[in-house]
C-alpha cells in the first residue's frame, strides 16, 4: 500500500461515517414526523363524533320533555331538572385545541354526567304513568334516546383509544423529538364515571 493510500484511508473512513450518520439522521428525522398529525387528526375526528352524538342526545330532549309534561305535569322538578341540565350541557363546548386541558375536558364530562342523571330521573318517573309509557311518539323517543346512548358509549371508547395512541406516540422516542420541538401536547384523559358508562335504562 502507497503513502498517498494510506493518508487518504482516515479521509475516506470519515466521510462513509459521515455519509452513515447523515442516512441514519434521515432516516430517524422522518420518523414520527409523520405520525403525530396523523394520529392528532384521528383523535381530533373521534373527538368530534363524541360531540356530534352528545349533541344529538341534546337534541332529542325538548321532545322527550314535551311528550312527558303532557302526562305528568305534576312532575315539575324533575322536568325543570332535566331541561337546566340540558342547558349547562349543550353550554360546555371543547373544540380540537382544547383537548389538551384537563380542565375544559373536566367540565365537559360533569356537565354530561349531569344531564345522564337528570334523563334517568325522568325516565324512572314514566313508570308511574301507564299512559305516557304506552304513548307511541314517547316509546319512539325511547327508543332513540337508548341508540344515541350506546353511540355515545361507543364514541367516546373510540376516542379514549385514539387519544392513548397519540400520547404513546409523542412520548416515545424517536416521534418525542418532533413532539418536543414542533410542540405537541397529549391529550387530556375523558374517563366517564361508572353511572355514565351506563345508559338511563329504557323499559319497554
Amino acid at each position: 500500500m502507497t503513502q498517498e493510500s494510506l493518508s487518504l484511508a482516515p479521509a475516506r473512513t470519515g466521510l462513509a461515517r459521515l455519509l452513515i450518520l447523515c442516512l441514519v439522521g434521515i432516516g430517524l428525522s422522518g420518523c414520527g414526523y409523520n405520525i403525530i398529525p396523523t394520529l392528532e387528526e384521528k383523535a381530533q375526528a373521534k373527538w368530534a363524533d363524541v360531540q356530534n352524538q352528545y349533541q344529538r342526545r341534546a337534541d332529542l330532549i325538548p321532545n322527550l320533555v314535551a311528550t312527558v309534561q303532557g302526562y305528568a305535569k305534576q312532575e315539575k322538578e324533575v322536568l325543570t331538572s332535566v331541561i337546566e341540565a340540558r342547558a349547562k350541557a349543550t353550554a360546555v363546548r371543547v373544540d380540537a385545541s382544547q383537548l389538551s386541558d384537563p380542565e375544559k375536558l373536566k367540565q365537559f364530562q360533569e356537565a354530561q354526567n349531569q344531564l345522564s342523571g337528570a334523563l334517568g330521573r325522568l325516565l324512572a318517573v314514566s313508570e308511574n304513568y301507564p299512559d305516557l309509557k304506552s304513548n307511541q311518539n314517547f316509546l319512539a323517543l325511547q327508543s332513540q334516546l337508548e341508540g344515541t346512548e350506546n353511540r355515545i358509549a361507543v364514541a367516546r371508547r373510540d376516542y379514549i383509544e385514539a387519544a392513548r395512541l397519540y400520547n404513546t406516540e409523542i412520548r416515545t422516542f424517536p416521534s418525542m423529538i418532533w413532539a418536543t420541538v414542533l410542540r405537541f401536547k397529549p391529550m387530556a384523559d375523558f374517563t366517564a364515571t361508572e353511572a355514565a358508562q351506563t345508559p338511563p335504562q329504557v323499559k319497554f
